[in-house]
């Protein structure tokens, strides 16, 4: 966890200076696209919380391996104290695993409506105020441990308060259908069934919320039935509704949208069979983590999520079905343009899947939808002036040495074979120093080649209209 925490942080800090300092001419921050934005906050919110694992665990390492006493009571130190330092980061990376998925649900309802994104401005500012709340209600995960009434009305009110930036997007995309040419394609009814399943989940958390009730549900189904109810209706379905959306531009071609909707829907409803009946069962009195049962009220509850987890199990079937046959069948459903969806943004402006330089001349950004402006100006798929060489970073296979280094490093920490975390530790340094002293990291892509690879693009472009 340790290793993965730090890799996690320094992707993070990679994403924002990415975001901060290679945008595109013209592009502001209030100009970049919604699911920039949300995967903007997630990254502020793993640099921001990942040091508190870092260092919860740095702690951890020197109790378990030098006899260190942080967080054990019989020796002087406090055990709640490693919880309350867990939970300050566990609850953000909840959020950083559900911000990314409401950018993507932004994306396919307001491409597929064929409209612009309700409220651009209030759904960074909600994604915003999501991640700074994110961090101030970790106490409600163990409202159980004895604090006082007015801590746990404090974490209890802002608990509640999350939901309310929440509501603000659900509203957004309700308003963004409104009146809208909807396309029921396999990406919106992800994210439609999102907004339904991901509604209870909210509301049930709102439950949860109050001190009292947590107190009689802590540790029971109901709290299973819920985080399923969020991550699944949630993060789950947003990054299923993104493959399918962005899956004809990375590989070229399209999934079978009848096995998309099956799945789908093969999903839905074993969602609802199998976690429904965790809500009943919790206020039932059925705690989590039990290898056997012996009371005959709860079986037919049990037997009911057992067949919701059999629909899920096919559904995931139906979703490698999918895959098998798009390959099998990927020359006919190629997609020529590289905008199957008349999308908004600026990667719909490219081939499908894109050249390994991206972006033959960095566009000109003047409007949120940038493509879409493109368009309406008949600015898309032009050539805007001369080819330029187009400055690109060799391929190195540093990174995953590194990472089977740091990682048998781990694992000899963890059995405690001490060879082997200093080999690991050294090797990683070597292939470290070796990286940091290599200046054969870059080259250019000329002029000509790009213009062979742009010009191929256009004949397509131009054959698929025709």
């Amino acid at each position: 966890m340790q290793i993965s925490g730090i890799g996690t942080l320094l992707t993070g800090v990679n994403f924002l200076v990415t975001v901060f300092k290679m945008r595109t001419p013209g592009m502001k921050l209030m100009q970049m696209p919604i699911f920039t934005w949300t995967c903007t906050w997630a990254n502020i919110l793993i640099v921001a919380s990942f040091p508190i694992l870092t260092a919860v665990l740095a702690l951890l390492t020197l109790d378990r391996y030098l006899d260190f006493h942080f967080f054990t009571n019989e020796a002087g130190g406090n055990a709640m104290m490693y919880i309350n330092l867990f939970w300050a980061w566990g609850h953000p990376e909840v959020y950083i695993l559900i911000l990314p998925a409401f950018g993507i649900f932004s994306e396919v309802i307001s491409t597929f409506t064929s409209k612009r994104l309700f409220g651009y401005n209030s759904m960074v500012y909600a994604s915003g105020a999501i991640s700074v709340l994110g961090f101030i209600v970790w106490l409600h995960h163990f409202f159980t441990m004895g604090s006082s009434a007015n801590v746990n009305a404090f974490f209890g009110v802002m608990t509640m308060v999350i939901a309310v930036p929440t509501g603000v997007k659900l509203f957004n995309w309700l308003f963004t259908i409104y009146r809208g040419r909807l396309r029921l394609t396999v990406p919106v009814l992800w994210t439609l069934g999102f907004m339904v399943t991901f509604t209870i989940g909210g509301m049930t958390g709102v439950l949860l919320a109050l001190p009292g009730a947590d107190f009689v549900l802590h540790n029971s189904l109901f709290l299973i039935a819920h985080f399923h109810n969020t991550i699944i209706g949630g993060a789950v379905f947003g990054y299923l509704a993104g493959f399918a959306f962005w899956f004809p531009k990375a590989m070229g071609f399209h999934l079978d949208e009848k096995l998309g909707k099956a799945s789908f829907w093969c999903w839905q409803i074993g969602f609802y069979v199998a976690f429904m009946p965790l809500y009943v069962l919790g206020f039932l009195g059925m705690t989590r983590r039990l290898n056997q049962t012996d009371n005959p009220a709860w079986n037919f509850w049990l037997y009911l999520a057992a067949v919701g987890a059999v629909f899920i199990l096919a559904g995931i079937v139906l979703q490698f079905v999918q895959l098998y046959k798009a390959f099998c069948e990927r020359e006919q459903n190629r997609d020529l343009t590289g905008d199957p969806w008349n999308g908004h943004t600026l990667e719909w402006s490219t081939s499908s899947p894109p050249q390994f330089y991206n972006f033959a001349k960095l566009p000109q950004v003047n409007d949120i939808d940038a493509f879409t402006d493109m368009k309406e100006q008949g600015k898309a798929y032009k050539v805007q002036g001369e080819y330029q060489p187009i400055h690109m970073p060799k391929n190195t296979a540093c990174g995953v040495l590194i990472a089977a280094a740091t990682t048998a490093a781990g694992f000899g920490a963890i059995w405690h074979i001490w060879w082997m975390v200093i080999a690991g530790l050294v090797a990683s340094f070597v292939i470290f120093l070796c990286r940091a002293y290599d200046n054969d990291t870059d080259y250019y892509v000329q002029p000509d080649e790009v213009e062979r690879i742009e010009q191929a693009h256009l004949r397509n472009v131009m054959m698929k209209e025709a």
